[in-house]
């Protein structure tokens, strides 16, 4: 029994550090800003979530420890991440004037909460970018 235990903390010890590992290689080759988001956000979340929990199982089946600091961490890290996703790829849009790249949204919804005014044409973007903002980046 105790061999199975511990092959099964193991084994999320090994899916956490893959797939923190495929987040980061993501994060660096991916070539834009919104796919680079994707990849650290799913897979680093679910590779942290993995690691925290093995360490939950470790302590509560060695030391009988029930300890809900790694519960309490992985419940911020999972409502966190996306939402800071979101305001990033919003902050994006804003910046970077992309909401003529998207697709026109359905009935009465706009992208991001940017409504183009009424005179304006749908093709050009509603916000752009100052001369020399983001050159850095």
């Amino acid at each position: 029994m105790e061999m199975a235990f511990e092959i099964g903390v193991s084994t999320l010890l090994v899916i956490g550090g893959a797939l923190g590992l495929i987040g980061s290689y993501g994060l660096i080759k991916l070539p834009d800003l919104m796919t680079r988001l994707h990849a650290p956000t799913k897979t680093t979340t679910l590779g942290v979530g993995a690691v925290l929990i093995a360490s939950m199982l470790w302590f509560a089946g060695r030391h009988g420890q029930i300890n809900f600091h790694e519960l309490l961490i992985s419940i911020f890290l999972f409502l966190t991440a996306p939402l800071t996703a979101n305001f990033i790829a919003k902050a994006h849009l804003h910046r970077t004037g992309g909401y003529a790249d998207l697709p026109p949204p359905g009935d009465g919804a706009v992208w991001a909460g940017q409504q183009p005014p009424e005179d304006e044409q749908v093709d050009e973007p509603a916000i752009l970018p100052e001369e020399g903002v983001g050159d850095a980046l």
